[in-house]
């Protein structure tokens, strides 16, 4: 298995073909297309992807250790299906509707101005994440782990405080009424 360590990708389509498999040590991308393509197995450490397209991206074992997206198109990508060792992940500015989650553990992740509309968050450990305007709009909270998380400035969630974990996590007024709508009632 390849090893690339400290280079910096530009501009690199990789739907023409897949980026080689190996690992990628504090390698940048910018600008890069990831679309539709085959990342399996492929390992990332301390890697930073600015303004990359990742819709519909294979990610079956893939590793994410510490790394960092900012400006990435996101949609529809099944990050359940990635090497859950050592995953550390933090989104900025980010295109997430779609996006599964589902049994991750992401403790302390940051995701700041991301739309996160219709994700799957089930079972997801967020342990002292931080969700800086987000809008969860549709997005599925069922048996997630919410403890400490910080949801002041994030919109548009609807959380059933009775299935999922929040104790000690901040919320802000209007939007934490958002853990009201389970019992159908009118708040004016």
């Amino acid at each position: 298995m390849d090893y690339t360590e400290g280079t910096d990708f530009k501009g690199v389509d990789y739907t023409v073909s897949n980026i080689p498999k190996g690992e990628y040590d504090n390698c940048s991308f910018t600008g890069c297309n990831f679309s539709a393509s085959d990342l399996s197995g492929v390992v990332f450490t301390d890697c930073e992807f600015t303004d990359c397209n990742f819709s519909n991206t294979k990610v079956r074992g893939t590793g994410f250790k510490e790394v960092f997206f900012k400006d990435c198109k996101m949609t529809g990508l099944n990050f359940s299906v990635a090497d859950p060792f050592l995953i550390a992940m933090h989104f900025t500015d980010c295109q997430l509707s779609l996006t599964s989650f589902y049994q991750l553990k992401l403790k302390k992740a940051r995701f700041t101005n991301c739309n996160l509309q219709e994700a799957d968050l089930t079972e997801t450990d967020f342990t002292e994440a931080s969700f800086t305007n987000c809008d969860f709009k549709h997005a599925i909270f069922e048996n997630t782990i919410l403890e400490k998380a910080d949801l002041r400035s994030a919109v548009n969630y609807s959380i059933d405080p009775q299935q999922n974990r929040i104790k000690k996590a901040k919320f802000s007024l209007p939007a934490v009424t958002g853990l009201l709508d389970k019992f159908n009632i009118v708040i004016e």
